[in-house]
């Protein structure tokens, strides 16, 4: 059974497909990997861009490992396959939701800690820091947990799935909030004036900038006392469902097949944006719809170099004469102490580039990526991008820490693949 993500820019064809419902499974799946002399993945639900979930092994699938296994106080222990817009409602049910998160919940949570998934936040970090404990199979067949305070608790909540398979993740949970979320149209020109000062006033800050134009939609979140006051069903209608997705998958349709159209659809895009605000529950404005297929590179920078990243970014666009439809995205995040995610040691500024499906533009990617590696980039480990080890040991200073714990784990690369021999080394 082929294995497709879902932007349809990656797939592979395992020799055994296997959905397995406990930690026991995923050993005894990993022991008869070894046995026959084949490797292992665990794939989640295929949101990654890259090929780190490929296998032309065993793949194991994640729908067996969904579900809360215990609630302990502001600690809640969940199966790995569950995806998190199931976890958002079981965790609301109780009062309780995450402090951040990103705009995706159709990813499980263990593909979504595994490759680094950040969301945007002024103190509240990505997915990986608000873990607590980890389950995992090792290519031995032993299953460990992990806790703070140990290398591998570090090592393995952005793990790539290269120390071991995920089988339940323990998050710290806190009281349900609300947000105060305002979206309000503002000149990239005055943004780039005022970085610090956007990032600095509000929790949670989210623009993109549409090429061609020198317009950004700025999305705001801030903690309010209440009461809720979310958008009605119209509203919500209009903006989540008809404008972001119905009438900008028709723009993309249209500037694919008419490229010369991409800058005067992205005028009309950029005068329809509108202000607008409400005060809903927080897992509700953390996340988004995305009904239109893209393919994305992004790259996680110092934060004090995003001004020049943007400049560079929007240069490049305009000396090389693409008509790029979709916008650039830019969100930040505190520093990390998880040793392979995108943040360590650095508070961080993320730019994100897409590209329609169906009109791919490589060059565009490539002109990007030179731009934030020279400024000290480090890749989204699920996004498109070209580096390798011998590039990413100089970003990430514990780097040869994790490689040398995947040798002592995994010697003989039972849970490797060709991505990882690329970004990790063989």
């Amino acid at each position: 059974m082929a294995f497709t993500n879902w932007a349809g820019n990656q797939t592979c064809s395992p020799a055994e497909v296997r959905t397995p419902a406990s930690a026991g499974d995923v050993a005894r799946a990993v022991r008869d990997a070894a046995a026959g002399g084949r490797r292992l993945r665990m794939a989640g639900t295929g949101h990654s861009f890259t090929g780190v979930a490929l296998t032309d092994g065993i793949l194991l699938r994640p729908e067996g490992l969904t579900g809360v296994r215990s609630w302990a106080g502001d600690q809640v222990t969940v199966l790995a396959g569950t995806p998190l817009r199931t976890l958002n409602t079981l965790l609301a049910e109780r009062g309780l939701a995450l402090a951040n998160m990103g705009d995706i919940t159709e990813q499980t949570v263990a593909g979504a800690i595994q490759t680094g998934t950040h969301g945007t936040g002024r103190e509240a970090g990505g997915l990986a820091d608000q873990v607590t404990g980890l389950e995992l199979v090792t290519a031995d067949g032993s299953t460990v947990t992990v806790a703070p305070g140990e290398d591998l608790f570090d090592a393995a909540r952005v793990g790539l799935g290269a120390l071991g398979v995920l089988t339940a993740v323990t998050f710290r949970v806190e009281p349900a909030f609300l947000l105060h979320h305002r979206r309000r149209r503002m000149p990239l020109s005055r943004i780039l004036d005022s970085l610090d000062a956007l990032t600095g006033e509000h929790e949670h800050l989210d623009f993109f900038w549409l090429p061609h134009t020198d317009a950004c939609l700025v999305k705001t979140n801030n903690r309010h006392p209440g009461p809720a006051a979310p958008p009605s069903a119209f509203r919500h209608w209009l903006d989540a469902v008809f404008l972001e997705n119905t009438v900008f998958g028709a723009a993309c349709a249209v500037g694919a097949r008419l490229p010369g159209l991409i800058p005067r659809i992205n005028a009309v895009n950029a005068a329809a944006l509108g202000d607008s605000e409400c005060v809903d529950a927080s897992y509700k404005v953390f996340t988004a719809r995305r009904d239109v297929r893209f393919l994305e590179t992004e790259y996680a920078i110092p934060r004090e170099r995003l001004g020049q990243a943007l400049r560079e970014t929007r240069d490049l666009i305009d000396r090389m004469g693409w008509k790029i439809t979709f916008p650039v995205e830019v969100r930040v995040t505190p520093p990390s102490d998880a040793w392979l995610s995108t943040a360590y040691g650095r508070p961080t500024a993320y730019v994100a580039c897409h590209i329609y499906r169906r009109t791919p533009n490589p060059a565009y990617f490539e002109g990007v990526e030179e731009i934030m590696t020279r400024l000290g980039g480090r890749p989204h480990w699920g996004k498109l991008h070209t580096r390798d080890a011998a590039y990413l040991s100089g970003v990430y200073p514990r780097f040869a820490d994790f490689t040398a714990l995947r040798d002592r784990l995994d010697p003989d690369r039972l849970f490797g693949n060709d991505y990882l021999d690329r970004v990790l080394g063989p």
